[in-house]
């Protein structure tokens, strides 16, 4: 899918952050466990998080000592059994000169305590008692260096053990050591490969990230709750600290993006000749260095992904032998990428994301430097295990994007437009999507779903889990997978047997009928709203309230938008408590039957200028007379213009209808005549707004002409119809 290089949401084929620093941004920043504890100095480093932690007993499996070094303040704690001269430690990997211990107590503290540090783990040194300690957060500054840090419980605060929210080493990093939260690795051999993170596995549950940084730490728990542990971009450059820094937060990790021309896929722009183009290589190869040195020790850092569907965009730039070039220069150049990476950073491995499977050929002959391959999928999913198969790789996967079947997988409705999934359709492809990638064991270490996005338009209602942050019934199919249950949820309204008639012939202006079966799971009461967007109309993406009246059982009396074309009526179900079931269908908008006889269709017709060639063009006078919506007049690009017919006898009219093409008139006439010399105005507006102009005329004669003075547009005048009614 396309996604601009940019950390927030993507509009869909897709999809700035904002300049200014905002309030968000602040709250961010402040929020985070990875900025530097109290009184620290800039110039220490967090040493302890992510670490390996051992204790002198835990209160039970979920206190584990694990808990108090992996960056979550006050979701996770390490709890000891209810004595005293119980203990803490951490293992930093290797000697460190030391600055300070933070330690953030739960309820349970420790009243009288010691800390002290080893270098090999048996022989410890005092470096702080703490006597008297009233809980909360002490901040205790040290000196001296060692590898090992432990707190030594002395006495207890009270009859529970001793507990630690987290327990912080801070130090100057000499750079011998993993990363924060240790190093990344992908291990094991042919079709037994797994992702390990400081040595332990890792499975990436994950999404792909949509709000805007300032709202991460709004966010960020969610995702957690959701069992998600890993969040995707396409963009890394200076404003993503406050994304990382809240992931980390919540202890999840980010497969940080570098955007590569022309990425996204079919449609997408930006086109580079990676034959020849060596500074734009250059200057990309510069920037993304300069930002894996920035982040390469940022606890939240999983790996590096080089690109996004640029394999297949090349074919929008190029085609034939010279496609094949630019793509094996391509995966060449994203090899140069990796080793570059790696150089800079060897604890965090580097993947590429394409399209499509037909894509691998490429990396497995141009990249042998990549650590792991990725690719976006979608109702297609289960169909790579066996092309990683057929194409003898020798690299584990994973999925960067998948979930419901797009646009481009989906048959054509009734109005020829794409037929998009129910709501019930896409819950059940993200739960097949997780069935198929589990299911190739030792090679697809994990995904990261699309997408965790609060857009509430064309695009957003199809892909996102939580348009205008109303939770679907996808979030919680991404939810059961991750988290293994989403048993005490209130989950969203169920839609089903929508229907919209007529389907195929709204008339314009005029009132059509939606209608489907609503039920809430928990009871709740149900709020519907009725949508509409002009995508495959004029383009418009936007989901606008539609004028509608409730005529009972949830059936609704629609009033069809003035633009002819094919629109998407939507039914919105909300039940009040943040969730939202979306049902979708088409509606073909045609201009409003005139009762009489169309005395113009086939006449002779003449105008000032015709397009002989643009577009869809010749478009000659006459298209305006053929009874076609699909055909059009259309004039050169200036004014005025005018377009006449002949009725071949003067006979008596009634009803004028116009059917304007998107290049409209704003101001004109109509003018009738008897012998097409004089001509006398029966109507005249300066407010045409492109839409269906339906005029009464009671006149009588044998030319009928529009007079055509202001434009609506850049372009010229352009009439699908222009019907004389008697």
């Amino acid at each position: 899918m396309f996604h601009p290089p940019s950390m927030t949401a993507p509009a869909r084929r897709k999809r700035g952050a904002a300049a200014a620093l905002t309030l968000g941004a602040l709250l961010a920043s402040s929020l985070t466990t990875l900025a530097t504890a109290p009184g620290a100095s800039a110039a220490e480093s967090l040493l302890s998080q992510g670490k390996p932690a051992t204790a002198s007993s835990q209160e039970g499996e979920a206190f584990s000592a694990a808990a108090a070094v992996d960056g979550n303040l006050t979701g996770t704690r390490w709890a000891s059994q209810w004595s005293d001269a119980q203990w803490f430690r951490v293992d930093l990997g290797a000697s460190k000169s030391l600055s300070r211990v933070v330690l953030t107590w739960e309820g349970a503290y420790g009243k009288d305590y010691e800390i002290q540090v080893s270098d090999n783990g048996t022989d410890w040194r005092t470096a702080k008692t703490v006597t008297g300690s009233d809980g909360g957060t002490d901040d205790l500054a040290i000196s001296g260096s060692g590898r090992y840090v432990r707190m030594n419980g002395l006495a207890r605060s009270g009859g529970y053990g001793y507990s630690l929210w987290e327990f912080q080493v801070y130090g100057a990093d000499g750079g011998t050591n993993p990363p924060p939260g240790g190093a990344v690795k992908v291990t094991g051999s042919q079709g037994n490969w797994q992702l390990t993170v400081g040595g332990q596995p890792y499975t990436v549950k994950g999404l792909t990230w949509g709000p805007a940084i300032a709202d991460a730490p709004k966010y960020m728990p969610d995702l957690k709750s959701m069992g998600v542990n890993t969040i995707r971009t396409w963009g890394t450059d200076g404003g993503t600290k406050p994304l990382l820094d809240s992931a980390a937060a919540q202890g999840l990790k980010v497969v940080n993006g570098f955007w590569l021309q022309p990425g996204g896929g079919p449609g997408s722009g930006g086109c580079v000749n990676y034959v020849t183009d060596t500074t734009y290589k250059s200057t990309m190869l510069t920037e993304f260095a300069k930002w894996v040195d920035t982040y390469k020790s940022h606890p939240a850092t999983l790996m590096w992904n080089v690109g996004n569907e640029s394999v297949l965009g090349l074919q929008n730039c190029y085609s034939g032998t010279e496609l094949e070039a630019q793509r094996n220069a391509y995966t060449t150049f994203v090899n140069d990428v990796a080793k570059k990476i790696h150089s800079i950073d060897p604890d965090h491995p580097v993947t590429s994301t394409d399209a499509w499977t037909g894509a691998w050929p490429y990396y497995k002959r141009n990249a042998p430097d990549l650590d792991l391959y990725s690719m976006n999928a979608y109702g297609d999913i289960c169909g790579v295990r066996q092309d990683w198969i057929d194409g003898g790789y020798n690299k584990p996967y994973i999925i960067t994007e998948t979930g419901n079947a797009g646009e481009w997988e989906v048959p054509d409705d009734v109005n020829g437009v794409p037929d998009e999934p129910t709501d019930v359709q896409k819950a059940e492809g993200y739960t097949k999507a997780w069935d198929c990638i589990t299911g190739h064991r030792g090679v697809a270490l994990g995904a990261t779903m699309f997408h965790y996005g609060l857009e509430h338009d064309f695009g957003g209602v199809w892909f996102n889990l939580l348009p205008d942050g109303l939770k679907r019934l996808s979030y919680y199919a991404v939810k059961k997978a991750y988290a293994g249950s989403t048993t005490g949820d209130n989950t969203p309204p169920v839609i089903t047997n929508m229907t919209v008639t007529p389907a195929t012939a709204a008339p314009a202006g005029r009132e059509f009928t939606v209608r489907a079966d609503i039920r809430d799971p928990d009871g709740d009461p149900i709020t519907p709203k009725i949508y509409l967007s002009g995508n495959y109309a004029n383009g418009d993406k936007r989901l606008v309230d539609a004028q509608y009246r409730s005529l009972g059982n949830n059936t609704f009396a629609v009033t069809a938008p003035e633009k002819l074309g094919v629109w998407k009526v939507y039914i919105q179900a909300e039940d009040g408590r943040g969730n939202a079931g979306i049902e979708t269908k088409s509606v073909k908008v045609v201009a409003p039957p005139v009762t009489g006889t169309n005395i113009a269709l086939n006449r002779p017709a003449t105008a000032s200028s015709a397009q002989a060639s643009y577009g869809d063009c010749p478009c000659p006078a006459s298209n305006a007379f053929d009874g076609n919506t699909g055909t059009r007049w259309a004039s050169d690009w200036s004014d005025p213009q005018w377009i006449q017919v002949d009725l071949g006898s003067a006979k008596p009219i009634r009803t004028l209808q116009l059917v304007w093409d998107p290049a409209y008139a704003k101001s004109y006439e109509v003018q009738v005549s008897d012998n097409g010399t004089t001509w006398r105005t029966v109507h005249t507006t300066t407010s045409g707004n492109g839409d269906i102009d339906t005029i009464e005329a009671a006149t009588t004669a044998r030319y009928v002409k529009l007079q055509l003075t202001a434009r609506g547009t850049g372009w010229g005048y352009s009439l699908h119809e222009f019907g004389v009614y008697s």
